[in-house]
């Protein structure tokens, strides 16, 4: 797919000039990067922030770029607050595509609990986990394909979740369980009236 970032028959300077994020210069050089041999995601985020900088809106820019929400988001909040150098912060030998070390490095994050890496939530959710994975991998997804992933090896989101609250209160948990409470000694004794208890009813079956 082509994607033009200026209009065609206008002055190239005018164009240069018409951004609304970006100086004459940084649209330059983006451009110019654009030229060069580079990886399809660092292409993806340069087309990114030269679309924002026309006034392209979020979902017009995953509509011409197939690309995820998240990542469009990010890479315009990029260029809206001046840090358009960052398209190449990856380092280079990130892997390209989703791999074993990918796949078990999910498997790991699910398994333990977010607070574990920091985070100050208890539950991981599809987001944060590609969020994770995309600043340790430079491999950017959707958050549909990480739990289609999850799917796949037999885990969710949910799992950690759903274990513990099962597991907080098994009295509520069993249909017909018995639950016991604490009574008090006021509660007990009024639970005394109520038993119909007669001594000399006692005594009798044993005389």
């Amino acid at each position: 797919m082509v994607v033009t970032y200026v209009q065609h028959g206008a002055p190239e300077k005018r164009d240069l000039e018409a951004g609304q994020f970006l100086t004459p210069d940084q649209r330059q050089l983006l451009l110019e990067s654009l030229k060069t041999n580079l990886r399809p995601e660092y292409r993806r985020r340069i087309e990114i922030m030269l679309l924002a900088d026309q006034g392209q809106s979020q979902a017009q820019i995953c509509t011409a770029l197939h690309c995820s929400q998240e990542t469009a988001r990010y890479w315009i909040c990029q260029v809206q607050t001046g840090n358009m150098h960052n398209w190449n912060a990856l380092p280079i030998g990130r892997p390209k595509t989703i791999n074993d070390q990918y796949l078990e490095r999910l498997k790991e994050l699910v398994s333990h609990s977010p607070r574990e890496y920091g985070y100050s939530f208890h539950s991981w959710t599809a987001h944060w986990l590609n969020k994770h994975l995309t600043r340790e991998f430079g491999i950017e997804v959707s958050d549909r394909h990480i739990n289609r992933l999850l799917k796949k090896m037999g885990l969710s989101t949910r799992n950690k979740s759903s274990k513990a609250k099962n597991t907080k209160n098994p009295s509520e948990t069993e249909g017909c369980g018995i639950v016991v409470r604490n009574l008090s000694s006021a509660s007990l004794t009024e639970s005394l009236k109520l038993w119909p208890f007669n001594p000399q009813k006692i005594s009798s079956w044993y005389s």
